[in-house]
């Protein structure tokens, strides 16, 4: 398959995000800029359909106890690594969390952190696109920084 083709999938995928389509793209030995700009836009087309996502499988599983149990634990975790953000900073702690480059930071734990903490979309979309520029340029320094510095050993 066509590296830029799987950077921009990695890049729309819950686990891996943009944090590993840019390495992949780069690595596969395509433009950075046009790399970053693909992988930026396939990570931000997602957001949409991850909050309706949220929405139509709460509202078709929350009857189900083991649907329940899950859901409550996995948004009581979210809620307490993105709460102090948006606590203390408000709508720019949002996509600061977002722009973290760590596991479980990104688009996708944003999007559901906006929907349980009951952020409006519009706002919540706005944060999210910040931090996952912001994330995508990280990556693509630290990506590129490591590539040279490989070349040169």
């Amino acid at each position: 398959m066509n590296g830029l083709v799987i950077a921009v999938l990695l890049s729309m995928a819950p686990l891996t995000e943009l944090r590993a389509g840019i390495p992949v793209g780069i690595a596969a030995g395509y433009n950075p800029v046009l790399v970053f700009v693909l992988c930026y836009l396939a990570n931000v087309a997602v957001l949409p359909v991850v909050f309706v996502f949220f929405e139509f499988i709460h509202r078709r599983f929350m009857h189900h106890d083991g649907y329940r149990s899950r859901f409550d634990r996995y948004m009581e975790r979210t809620r307490r690594k993105v709460h102090p953000y948006v606590e203390k900073y408000g709508i720019p702690g949002f996509a600061l969390f977002v722009a973290l480059p760590l596991p479980g930071t990104g688009a996708w734990t944003g999007m559901a952190a906006a929907w349980f903490l009951g952020m409006s979309r519009p706002k919540a979309f706005a944060a999210v696109a910040v931090g996952v520029f912001a994330a995508g340029l990280l990556v693509m320094g630290v990506t590129l920084g490591g590539f040279r510095l490989l070349s040169i050993i």
